[in-house]
């Protein structure tokens, strides 16, 4: 049973001493700290008697502390030794000068901020080599054993990344045709060439638009998603549920989601392609009076086929990054909601960057290599 911390006063000589009794802790102590620092404030001398104590955590030590106002040392305490550590603890604590952190101002700040960027840009870097290289050992087991592939996770991710996405992407592939039709009319016309806007459309869309119209727009669309899903899944412990089960999450969820965008962007490129195209060819045909004939032979004897393969060799490349983007932002969500908003943002802004830069990349490649 705890009992209140208290303590009594006699003269001693030209000392003054004071006699604690009860549970000197955080819940007992009370203003008894308090009172018997007024009651010391003025002696010349302090002696202290703790052998009463019967229960004292750091709180009470703390109190008898200050109580004595510094004046603590072995000659003036007479305690058990449980309670000589205790002042001893809170003593070298109250000893200890923290030091002063300084942030940096102006021009130094700047550098420090670059700084930290670029080692957070190294640790992230790691960060996905790793996450990469865990992906190729789960597509190596399923390639070994695909009956370790969860064929219903992976239609079912198809059709929502897929199917679901066929009318946006079409309908935003078509405007593009479109508006490519109509610029390389305007501009072609003013030399009379206006007829080489069918070859004008017809590599744009088949070359550069599809592709990156259709990865563009999955990258808003699924990749936030996967980020969304396995990132909320990550705040439940799910993930961690798993792992304790023993099954392995990029199995269960990183792959089927890179399966399905490595099936459906092919799809929706063509997809792409095939609205891109009807779209210059109504452009054509209503402003340049090229009929739908004459603009499908000049495609096929001008444009070819090359065009077609060049856009559509983009496209596993696009689904991995996209695919792995999305799934290990959603991997990298905290315990928070806040760390599941700025995961999602980031899943959208890298997708779309890499898929800027990877096509790049390509066209500096194929340029070379004169295709």
């Amino acid at each position: 049973m705890e009992r209140p911390a208290e303590f009594s006063l006699r003269e001693d000589g030209d000392a003054l001493s004071a006699v604690l009794t009860g549970d000197w802790t955080a819940y007992t102590i009370g203003e008894a700290g308090a009172e018997l620092g007024e009651a010391l404030a003025d002696a010349p001398k302090v002696h202290l008697d703790l052998t009463g104590v019967g229960r004292m955590d750091t709180a009470g030590a703390y109190a008898v502390h200050r109580a004595a106002r510094g004046r603590l040392d072995a000659g003036t305490v007479n305690a058990r030794p449980e309670a000589h550590r205790l002042l001893d603890i809170v003593d070298d604590a109250l000893k200890t000068r923290h030091p002063v952190v300084t942030r940096p101002e102006g021009f130094w700040a700047l550098m420090e901020r670059i700084g930290r960027a670029v080692v957070e840009l190294g640790h992230d870097f790691m960060e996905t080599v790793t996450f990469f290289g865990h992906l190729l050992v789960v597509v190596g087991r399923a390639i070994v054993d695909p009956r370790r592939i969860r064929w219903a996770a992976c239609i079912s991710l198809a059709e929502r990344a897929g199917l679901d996405a066929i009318p946006i992407v079409a309908t935003t592939s078509f405007f593009i045709g479109a508006v490519v039709g109509l610029l390389g009319a305007n501009m072609l016309q003013q030399f009379g060439a206006q007829v080489f806007a069918v070859e004008l459309i017809g590599i744009a869309v088949l070359r550069e638009f599809a592709i990156v119209i259709t990865a563009v727009l999955l990258a808003g669309r699924s990749a936030s998603s996967f980020a969304a899903e396995i990132g909320s899944m990550k705040m439940n412990q799910e993930i961690d549920a798993m792992k304790v089960m023993g099954v392995d999450p990029f199995e269960a969820l990183v792959f089927p989601r890179f399966f399905a965008l490595l099936v459906t962007i092919p799809l929706l490129t063509f997809v792409a392609v095939i609205a891109g195209l009807v779209g210059g060819l109504m452009v054509s045909w209503s402003v340049l009076e090229l009929g739908p004939a004459f603009f499908l032979q000049r495609i096929a004897d001008n444009v070819g086929a090359t065009h077609f393969w060049v856009g559509m060799s983009k496209a596993p490349v696009m689904a991995a990054v996209i695919a792995g983007i999305g799934c290990r932002q959603g991997l990298e969500v905290g315990n928070d909601v806040e760390s599941l908003g700025r995961r999602v943002t980031a899943a959208v802004v890298h997708a779309i960057f890499s898929i800027i830069l990877i096509d790049a990349v390509f066209a500096l490649i194929y340029m070379e290599l004169d295709i």
